[in-house]
């Protein structure tokens, strides 16, 4: 057995899991069809040991809803666990190694359960889901002006379907379970952290109930600058405070491991997604940002200790808190809800291609949409836009216009998206990036990547290992107080080796081609409101006053039992 290294496990909730030698990582990833990883990484190295993955299924049980079984979450992060154990084993690697856990995951999606009998009140409510829409309508009309920036300074996110606070509203006022639960004093709130880390460290027998400052800051309950649940805000949302978890850092100790083959491992690092891919790329310095590539897509800048507010869309976020002690770190957000998604849909529900893959050698077969515009707005539109009315649109179309078309358009709506954030962060920070870091699952599609790089007219630089997700989830398990075996010192940090991709196509090209796309946007926008129809009867007879058709009704009988009795 090879003893000596100093492993850490990255769990990464996509569901992702990651560990690495010293330090194990779980990890869950924004995918529609959600993956859990388990990642191994070698603490001194930074290099990817082992890892193990599972799929679980997510849920669709009406238009816009989206749902995760937490069960089924936890069940799949102890079966990577074990899975990937073994695979240690078989490489020689001494388990024992193994010295610490990280937490990464995605950092809306909302979980209630019992804390007596440790079982969920109701499926996790997924972060793009869109069944709070009438839920934000109807508390806008509490706000002056229906402003839904009118908590932005203290949570840096404006009112929308998209944070916590408006999913678990929603959940107390239409689940019974749940508002029984709170009455009795036996509710818990979480993140998916938060239920992965009580769980994991004892559950109904004395499990943790804690959460990070970057999952905490996408609540909406969370005041930024003061770094606790804020009584106003949960009084505006109506949520009771002790249901909510303690806030700690995004490295430290949080509990033990307490069954499994990692018993008595310390969880000790906890960051949302967005900011964990921005620990994992090393982006420690205020101005450096990184663009994650997953079914949404997450573009965040570093403004270090300075909390910056958007003129422009974007949303002000926590990036991380490194220790207890140590000083908390912001950063500007732009979320775009469909990127890889928009790819998975094309294959499931238009069958356009059988994997994901063919869709790069599609775009690439066409080199060009023919002027076909692709706006994935199936949830809406999120930054700058923060339009829920939108819906998703191809236009432009001609008889010319196949299916290597659509897969190119596709793509390009990726990168669109993601020019319009980046030029949302550029004016609010005023210097303009000079190359944009890319990671997440998409970044290995070649095609995409050049077709960024044209688009934004700035270098693309994607590091050799694409998911630094949970790399960064690792690094802050490693560095934690009482594990310290990963350091964070940017001299200490190991270099990483990247592939460049250079603009090809000249501005006023990509100009032209931008200016087409926002064209599009414009007219995706106001398709969709939350009034149903009546009865959703769209029957003529709707229209026809009761007594004439039960007066029709009665002719039609008395003709049909005269002509049957003609024939007989």
């Amino acid at each position: 057995m090879r003893k000596g290294l100093s492993i850490i496990t990255s769990l990464y909730l996509l569901q992702r899991t990651n560990v690495i030698y010293c330090c194990l990582n779980f990890c869950v990833h924004r995918k529609l069809n959600c993956v859990i990883y388990l990642q191994v990484f070698n603490a001194k190295t930074a290099e990817l040991l082992s890892h193990h993955q599972v799929e679980i299924q997510q849920k669709f049980p009406k238009e816009g809803w989206v749902e995760q079984d937490p069960k089924e979450i936890l069940k799949s992060v102890y079966e990577c666990v074990e899975r990937t154990c073994e695979k240690l084993q078989q490489l020689n690697i001494d388990i024992t190694n193994i010295k610490a856990i990280g937490v990464s995951n995605q950092r809306e999606t909302t979980v209630v359960w019992d804390k007596i009998t440790g079982e969920p009140l109701y499926n996790a409510i997924v972060w793009l889901d869109l069944r709070t829409q009438s839920t934000v309508e109807r508390l806008l009309k509490r706000i002056p002006g229906n402003n839904k920036s009118f908590f932005k300074f203290r949570t840096g996110l404006p009112l929308s379907t998209y944070f916590s606070a408006v999913k678990l509203r929603w959940l107390l006022d239409n689940v019974e379970e749940i508002r029984q639960a709170v009455d009795n004093g036996r509710a818990m709130f979480g993140t998916i952290d938060s239920w992965l880390i009580w769980c994991l460290t004892g559950g109904k027998n004395g499990g943790v109930h804690c959460t990070d400052v970057t999952n905490a800051s996408r609540t909406m309950l969370f005041n930024i600058h003061s770094l606790d649940w804020d009584p106003e805000l949960c009084q505006f949302f109506d949520i009771p405070m002790e249901i909510l978890p303690k806030v700690r850092s995004s490295s430290e100790i949080y509990g033990l491991m307490k069954s499994g083959a990692l018993t008595g491992v310390p969880i000790s690092g906890c960051l949302g997604d967005q900011s964990a891919a921005l620990v994992g790329q090393m982006c420690f310095q205020d101005g450096q940002a990184k663009n994650t590539y997953g079914t949404g897509c997450f573009l965040l800048c570093n403004t270090g200790q300075k909390s910056v507010f958007s003129e422009h869309g974007l949303l002000t976020t926590i990036a991380y808190k490194l220790g207890r002690d140590k000083p908390v770190c912001y950063a500007l957000e732009g979320s775009v809800a469909i990127a890889g998604a928009v790819v998975r849909w094309l294959r499931d529900n238009l069958g356009i291609v059988k994997t994901s893959q063919e869709i790069e050698k599609l775009a690439a077969e066409a080199g060009t949409s023919y002027g076909c515009y692709f706006v994935p707005a199936f949830s809406g539109l999120y930054a700058p836009y923060w339009e829920p009315s939108a819906r998703g649109i191809i236009c432009g179309l001609t008889q010319f216009t196949n299916k290597k078309h659509i897969a190119f358009a596709a793509l390009e709506a990726v990168c669109f998206q993601t020019r319009e954030i980046l030029d949302a962060m550029n004016k609010d920070c005023g210097i303009p990036l000079s190359q944009l870091q890319v990671d997440g699952g998409m970044t290995n599609n070649k095609v995409l990547m050049q077709l960024q790089s044209d688009i934004l007219c700035i270098p693309v630089v994607k590091p050799s290992m694409p998911e630094t997700t949970a790399l960064g989830a690792a690094m802050a398990a490693g560095a934690a107080e009482g594990v310290g075996i990963w350091s964070l010192n940017p001299g200490d940090l190991t270099a990483v080796t990247c592939e460049r991709f250079e603009p090809q196509i000249n501005p006023e090209e990509s100009e032209y081609r931008y200016a087409r796309w926002k064209k599009a946007v414009m007219k995706s926008m106001g398709w969709e409101t939350s009034e149903a129809p009546s009865n959703g009867d769209t029957s003529i007879f709707c229209s026809l006053p009761l007594g004439f058709f039960i007066m029709s009704s009665m002719v039609m009988l008395i003709g049909a039992k005269y002509v049957s009795g003609n024939d007989k």
